[in-house]
């Protein structure tokens, strides 16, 4: 059932966030934030080894001090996902964590201060090859493009990240990404849009403060799906109030769901109705949740009926199809076996890891004499 996403993605700039591609013909990397101290270290650090098991590519750390520096250049040592700091006002701050090891620096250049400071730190990511994301959100607008526009919309936000680019431009640094992000679905995608004809540098995607993790989920799927779909978007980051890890799961899935990227279980399963011959909902959250370690990027199908069932599971890597007495299992599009509903998730379990563990030998196989011949 895999096959590569139609969709023709804008051809931008690429640059390197350690040793994370963004832009170009690189993957769409997935990103999230700590949400704890950043002086805890020890929390932090746990924190961002849950989000790198997750799949988060790249992980975000508010710096808001130089103790926070400091502490920020002790995890660096600890996690080996590359760390964006997030920094503002403070240029002294920025200076400190590129020296601490940062991977990238998330700055306004506008709230850095004088033109000295913010050519100091373009001239120190320069020196130590560090890109810089220049974030623009439209709670956070500067003072003149609000009395200028009045409330915030696609063109202010535009209007403010196309001035700090020209900071940067000034100094010729090019290695940089944009981010323009509302908690409005239609600002954003609209600023987006606006922006994504007048740079070459890769787009960080993000609804900010789309809400909780229901709500924020379908907002932002919504917002970044069309943004996706139009080719635009190098990275993303979906911003809940829940759990990082969950931001992590959400971005994955928004890019699954667009055949973009490809990790762990895509599972197609039925809503359930009467027609069902077994509990689906209840297999579902059991084999999501004891099959959430999974990397190998697989299609499972658990239908519960005879109706659609049978079609669905042979279009999957491995599917099951609902029947009276027993189910019927296919793998690969073949009649497996037949199952009877007694242990039927602890047998589903142990097929999809077999599936999985022989995919990905043949990945790795394949990949193997990819490097033979180059």
């Amino acid at each position: 059932m895999q096959f590569q996403s139609p969709i023709k993605r804008r051809h931008s700039r690429q640059i390197m966030v350690g040793d994370v591609p963004v832009g170009g013909d690189a993957p769409i990397s997935v990103q999230s934030m700590t949400n704890t101290e950043t002086c805890d270290v020890a929390a932090t650090v746990a924190q961002i080894g849950r989000m790198a098991d997750a799949g988060a590519d790249i992980v975000r750390v508010s710096v808001p001090s130089l103790e926070a520096a400091e502490a920020f250049g002790e995890i660096r040592k600890q996690v080996n996902v590359p760390l964006v700091a997030d920094i503002h006002f403070d240029y002294r701050i920025a200076l400190r964590v590129a020296d601490l090891g940062v991977d990238c620096l998330r700055i306004n250049p506008g709230n850095i201060g004088r033109e000295k400071r913010i050519q100091a730190v373009v001239e120190k990511a320069r020196d130590l090859n560090i890109p810089i994301r220049i974030g623009v959100n439209a709670g956070s607008l500067e003072k003149d493009i609000q009395k200028k526009y009045g409330e915030p919309t696609p063109a202010a936000l535009v209007e403010s990240a196309m001035r700090h680019v020209d900071f940067l431009d000034k100094y010729d640094f090019q290695d940089f990404k944009v981010s323009v992000k509302a908690s409005d679905v239609f600002m954003a995608v609209a600023a987006y849009r606006q922006l994504a004809e007048q740079i070459e540098q890769p787009l960080h995607l993000g609804i900010t403060e789309a809400g909780g993790l229901r709500s924020g989920t379908v907002k932002s799927a919504v917002g970044l799906g069309m943004l996706l779909m139009d080719g635009i978007g190098d990275t993303l980051r979906v911003s809940l109030a829940a759990d990082p890890v969950e931001e992590v799961k959400v971005g994955w899935d928004i890019l699954k769901s667009l055949k973009l990227r490809a990790k762990g279980i895509n599972f197609i399963a039925c809503p359930s109705c009467s027609r069902q011959n077994f509990d689906v909902v209840h297999t579902m959250n059991e084999l999501e949740a004891r099959l959430d370690d999974i990397r190998t990027p697989l299609d499972v199908a658990v239908i519960g009926c005879v109706v659609n069932g049978p079609g669905e599971a042979k279009e999957a890597d491995l599917g099951l199809a609902g029947g009276s007495p027993s189910h019927s299992i296919y793998i690969d599009g073949a009649a497996h076996k037949k199952m009877a509903k007694d242990n039927m998730v602890d047998e589903l379990e142990q097929l999809i890891r077999e599936k999985a563990a022989a995919k990905a030998k043949a990945i790795a196989a394949a990949e193997e004499q990819l490097i033979a011949k180059a």
